[in-house]
């Protein structure tokens, strides 16, 4: 069975919606997964539950929800849902059962007598179903299956930084103690941000930390290829669609993560090689990256940010960029996360590829804002080439000059104190206020491009840097791809 199959898909749906429960939690919580086969069935039966300590669920998750029967001409499961789930200030467990081969909504859904909780204070959901197959044509490939997915969530786990959610793996096959087999999957709460850490907060650090150690490779950092955190450039960056009563708000998250390795990483056999891996996250769940989020990559204007795209390669969801002219000691990675601000919403949508042009564009003109001299074009790189020639001249004509005055009021419009200014200090400063100008003026519309009026003075012009963004009509135009 492999994940293409109906009944893993319809695992990873459950399992994510349970993450989900758990994260909105905002509490410790424990999500289980527990696989059974019992023997002396004709044909073989395996059950499965899925259940978690998270809040209560909403029958709105299960209403699209849809797997067959039979798959390849073979029956593979009876289309039965069995769900309980309670919130913490219930008094009792609901019971359903969810028929997913219907599709009037009055038949799908029948409730089951409750169960009291008797004073007991806890929240939760138990999903249970059954699948058809021997134990070689079924367990073992949800297994590996699993095993996959649990990679997956690790690095889901790192990168998000869902700090709530332990994971724990049970496969039981036949009554002996012995055919028990147990995975436990444990979050690091050393450095996991804090509950109250904004989604985007938790997405920078997490690849960060994704980037540090390799995914999920190592415990720690990687010391043959980083040094330390500080030396990474972070940039990041969000898009949100106009919410309307048809389709429900969302937001997209950008985090772009540029790294600089060492000279030791060529001993490192898990180095990216110059490729990027672009990770893609929809409502707090690993996915295979849509096609409108791969032609928005292939429609950036990627030389506008001094990189040249080769080639974007799909293998089977995971997207790999690849560059051209493209240092073998820099690493860049790119996580994107697509959500629904409330949950569970009743509609689910993609974002636009403008939308995901726009959050793309986000982080890398902040990636820019916080490196100065950072991903420029290849012109505004080859004018950069001529600044420290300027900026020398500049220096050596205030510091050469035989009038104080002059002089004087040259280094207080450059902040510097006459009697304490050196040359070198204040060549170095010019040098970059003239760098950062060229970058402000090229992170705006081409149209709008102009000679810097002030150099100096703080506060610089009253256009703002992202005010291409902020114009909806010449952001979403076609001028740039």
């Amino acid at each position: 069975m492999e994940i293409s199959d109906p009944v893993p898909k319809l695992l990873l749906q459950l399992i994510s919606s349970a993450f989900q429960r758990c994260r909105l939690a905002e509490d410790l919580c424990r999500l289980s997964l527990l696989l059974h086969q019992s023997a002396g069935n004709d044909p073989p039966i395996t059950s499965i539950s899925i259940s978690d300590t998270g809040i209560g669920c909403s029958l709105v998750e299960f209403q699209d929800l849809r797997c067959p029967r039979e798959f390849n001409g073979a029956k593979i499961w009876d289309g039965l849902l069995s769900v309980k789930t309670t919130c913490f200030s219930g008094d009792e467990v609901f019971c359903y059962h969810i028929n997913l081969d219907e599709y009037i909504s009055n038949k799908r859904i029948k409730r089951q007598p409750s169960q009291p909780k008797n004073g007991a204070k806890f929240s939760g959901t138990e999903v249970s179903l059954s699948v058809f197959g021997c134990i070689d044509a079924l367990v073992a490939p949800i297994v590996t299956f699993f095993q996959k997915v649990s990679l997956l969530f690790g690095i889901l786990m790192l990168v998000l930084h869902l700090p709530n959610v332990t994971m724990d793996l049970v496969v039981e096959q036949g009554a002996s103690p012995g055919t028990q087999t147990q995975y436990v999957f444990l979050m690091n709460g050393d450095q996991t941000p804090c509950f109250t850490a904004s989604n985007l907060e938790r997405l920078k650090s997490g690849l960060e930390d994704c980037v540090l150690r390799h995914g999920n490779c190592l415990e720690m950092m990687c010391e043959q290829c980083f040094s330390d955190r500080e030396h990474l450039k972070v940039g990041s960056g969000t898009a949100c669609p106009e919410e309307n009563r048809k389709r429900p708000g969302g937001t997209m998250e950008v985090v772009i993560v540029i790294s600089d390795l060492l000279e030791t990483t060529r001993h490192c056999s898990r180095s990216c090689e110059g490729k990027t891996e672009v990770l893609y996250f929809d409502n707090f769940s690993p996915s295979p990256i849509p096609q409108v989020a791969l032609s928005a990559l292939k429609k950036i204007d990627w030389k506008s940010y001094g990189l040249i795209l080769a080639s974007a390669n799909d293998q089977e969801g995971r997207v790999f960029l690849e560059w051209e002219h493209f240092p073998s000691y820099v690493q860049i990675q790119i996580a994107l996360h697509w959500y629904h601000n409330k949950y569970p919403t009743t509609h689910k949508t993609e974002p636009g590829i403008d939308l995901v042009k726009k959050g793309i564009k986000s982080a890398l003109n902040d990636l820019k804002t916080k490196h100065e001299g950072f991903l420029l074009s290849s012109h505004s790189r080859k004018i950069c080439g001529y600044v420290p020639d300027l900026a020398r001249s500049l220096a050596g004509l205030i510091f050469s000059s035989t009038d104080m005055d002059f002089q004087g009021d040259c280094l207080s419009v450059l902040g510097f104190q006459p009697q304490e200014a050196e040359r070198d200090a204040v060549e170095d400063y010019i040098q970059r206020k003239i760098v950062s100008v060229i970058g402000m003026n090229e992170s705006k519309p081409q149209k709008d491009q102009e000679a810097a009026p002030l150099l100096f003075f703080e506060g610089g012009s009253e256009t703002s840097y992202f005010e291409d963004e902020e114009i909806e009509g010449e952001y979403y135009s076609t001028s740039l791809e």
